[in-house]
């Protein structure tokens, strides 16, 4: 069904000292983030304890208006989401954030990430006589929360026993009428940072650096794996029960999700894609007159291959910023339409050349075999194709949309095959002992299980992607 890596989700949330307008904030919080979910958004304002949202189907300057954010009151805490779905459908009771409105009060919940017992929960949830109204982890999640609080002292405990039941990929922002709260998975296998306003008029916690960024925060740390930070009228909180286990971050962060200008775990996302094309020019070098990347994936590591192997780096494609990735596309058909009208080659760089074109990672092969159709159209006289990520051989349970094993290239063909079927001259994939050294400096182990099949926590045998259409058996 794909031919690219799926985007995950982005989460945003803020705690002013004094009510401000927290929906603009938000807004450019996730517009920061856009580049980790496309398909729909939306953001919750807390107005002393009245929860007002507005959240639908498409880009975040789509479904934010002017005349939308206008009609926000001011608050003192805002919680923001962009989304794409590795588990429900795309409609709007998947849109996030969350609200519930339960007799401890309401919470409203934005998550990043997939839950590896989520249907084992939402069967038990049902048959104790609980109703869901969409088909996305986060509904799981809220429930679970709203089920400890029924006997927690606070929020944040019943948070904290939450994650005693709920296993998998979470990076969460909770709002409650007076605190917000973010919490990151044992194994931290999304990211999760926290930053201060200017003047130290609040916090604000992010999927990414990026976020801070576009609000004039300044980063204070990310969150540790495992940790809980309670956000109030007190300042900040830090609950560890959950920490001290072995991180394992998706590695893909620093391959294609992250912005380049983020910095996770200590790392510069630039600086690791840098070095994934040095890397791959170690480990497949070639003669060629110019080295091109894939936009924008590719740009970095393509750069990073041109330094290590002193071939020029040369702009090979122009790209249409304003088409979507080809993956948001609804169908195959469309997708592949997609990438006539998203790449444009510059011929001059290519003409009479040996290219090496450098791309983050390949699934089914479509993509990059039209990629190369477009090269050889533009008169490349050889093309020398090289990814920053090695082949891919299993699912990912965590977050990330990986194809089913059946339908991954890489499990059907090896790679002289693979180079065939796509056209190209020569074929590289970066190895899977180089990809753990890309992000040097990060403090903090990498999931590579998509690229090995071996994960850092058991995980069931087979997830259905329509997990929670499945009926229970009477």
């Amino acid at each position: 069904m794909f031919d690219n890596i799926h985007e995950e989700c982005g989460v945003f949330g803020i705690y002013t000292n004094q009510p401000t307008n927290v929906a603009n904030l938000t807004y450019f919080g996730l517009y920061a983030l856009q580049h980790r979910g496309q398909e729909s958004c939306g953001i919750v304002v807390n107005d002393r304890g009245v929860f007002r949202q507005h959240k639908g189907i498409g880009l975040v300057n789509e479904v934010f208006t002017e005349r939308v954010l206008s009609e926000f009151e001011p608050g003192r805490i805002a919680v923001g989401h962009v989304r794409y779905s590795t588990t429900g459908n795309v409609n709007a009771a998947n849109c996030q954030p969350m609200v519930v409105r339960h007799m401890k009060g309401a919470l409203a919940i934005a998550h990043n990430g997939n839950l590896i017992n989520a249907l084992d929960l939402r069967r038990e949830f049902e048959l104790n006589g609980a109703i869901f109204h969409s088909t996305s982890d986060t509904e799981v999640i809220s429930y679970e929360i709203t089920r400890a609080r029924l006997t927690s002292r606070s929020i944040q405990e019943a948070v904290e026993r939450a994650m005693e039941r709920i296993k998998g990929a979470y990076s969460m922002c909770v709002m409650s009428p007076k605190k917000l709260i973010a919490a990151r998975d044992p194994q931290g296998f999304r990211p999760l940072c926290l930053g201060e306003l200017p003047n130290g008029e609040g916090y604000v916690v992010a999927s990414e650096t990026c976020a801070l960024d576009s609000v004039g925060a300044k980063f204070l740390r990310d969150i540790e794996p495992g940790e809980i930070v309670v956000i109030d009228e007190n300042g900040i909180e830090s609950i560890k029960t959950h920490c001290g286990g072995k991180s394992s971050m998706c590695v893909f962060e620093f391959i294609y999700f992250a912005r380049p200008d983020s910095v996770i775990e200590g790392c510069s996302v630039h600086k690791a894609r840098l070095r994934a094309g040095r890397f791959l020019a170690q480990e497949h070098p070639c003669d060629a007159d110019v080295v091109i990347g894939c936009p924008d994936s590719g740009l970095d590591a393509a750069l990073g291959f041109s330094q290590e192997s002193g071939i020029p780096y040369g702009v090979g494609f122009v790209k249409n910023r304003y088409i979507g990735r080809t993956f948001i596309q609804p169908t195959q058909s469309m997708r592949e339409n997609s990438v006539n009208i998203k790449l444009n080659v510059v011929d001059e760089t290519v003409r009479g050349k040996r290219v090496v074109v450098v791309d983050d990672s390949m699934v089914r092969g479509t993509t990059s075999a039209k990629v190369v159709k477009l090269l050889r159209s533009a008169g490349a006289k050889e093309i020398h194709m090289r990814f920053s990520a090695p082949t891919f051989i299993s699912e990912c349970y965590f977050g990330t949309d990986v194809d089913s094993k059946e339908n991954l290239i890489a499990n059907k063909h090896t790679v002289p095959e693979i180079a065939e079927i796509i056209g190209v001259d020569s074929l590289g994939f970066l190895s899977t002992d180089a990809v753990l050294r890309i992000a040097e400096d990060a403090n903090c182990g990498f999931c590579r299980g998509c690229f090995t099949g071996k994960y850092p926590i058991e995980v069931p045998d087979e997830i259905p992607k329509d997990k929670f259409e499945m009926k229970i058996e009477e």
